[in-house]
């Protein structure tokens, strides 16, 4: 008795599968689902019925029974233009096979051929993978510390401007002290005569104090 197939999707569960499990209610009773834990270094997981290690970032061909078109030591470059060319070749000659003899069989081994080299060409693509991603890591490093040197200049030079400023402003003020004999400081004031005279004119008292002056020239 054979053993039933599983079937496995190859695509995930619609999002409304997901959002249904995390309601307010199952959140706040504790319901909802936790996420999994991160894998272990060496260990195997099911993804859409197929097996990962965790120890080779991308699967070989021979791991996953497909043949390998492409050596092991290699020009990436060079290859994946003789995978192009060879993909040109072969849909021509399907071509050819559906305009002259459309139920030849050699009809769908031209396709099967077809789907070998798309195979060993999306792989070959993948290996660029890691290289992408270390590529990318550095172009991000490298935005950041530019951003950061010209913030940092942006800064210095502020600074600088607002250094100049309150050095200005210090050295237009005043002389607020002076040293008397003995070598210590006080208050020097400097007050100017016309402002004083403008100021005491405009006090109510100093008209009064005017008056009785007058009287006592004029008793005089």
């Amino acid at each position: 008795m054979s053993t039933p197939e599983t079937q496995v999707s190859s695509l995930p569960m619609p999002p409304e599968r997901y959002i249904s499990n995390y309601t307010e209610e199952n959140i706040r009773r504790n319901r909802a689902p936790r996420p999994p834990p991160p894998p272990s270094q060496h260990e195997v997981y099911s993804m859409f019925g197929i097996q990962y290690n965790n120890d080779e970032m991308i699967r070989s061909l021979e791991s996953q029974n497909i043949k390998r078109l492409i050596p092991i030591h290699f020009d990436r470059r060079k290859e994946l233009k003789k995978l192009n060319h060879s993909l040109l070749v072969n849909f021509l000659d399907l071509i050819d096979f559906l305009i002259l003899n459309p139920d030849s069989p050699r009809r769908t081994e031209k396709i099967d051929d077809l789907s070998l080299l798309f195979v060993n060409m999306h792989h070959l693509l993948n290996e660029f993978r890691p290289h992408q991603a270390r590529e990318t890591l550095r172009v991000m490093m490298e935005m950041q510390k530019r951003q950061r040197v010209e913030t940092a200049t942006r800064f210095q030079k502020h600074l600088e401007r607002v250094r100049d400023i309150v050095n200005s402003a210090f050295s237009a003020l005043p002389t607020l002290f002076d040293e008397d004999e003995n070598g210590g400081a006080k208050v020097k004031m400097e007050v100017d005569p016309l402002d004083s005279n403008a100021a005491a004119k405009n006090d109510p008292s100093y008209q009064h104090d005017r008056m009785m002056c007058k009287l006592v020239d004029a008793i005089d």
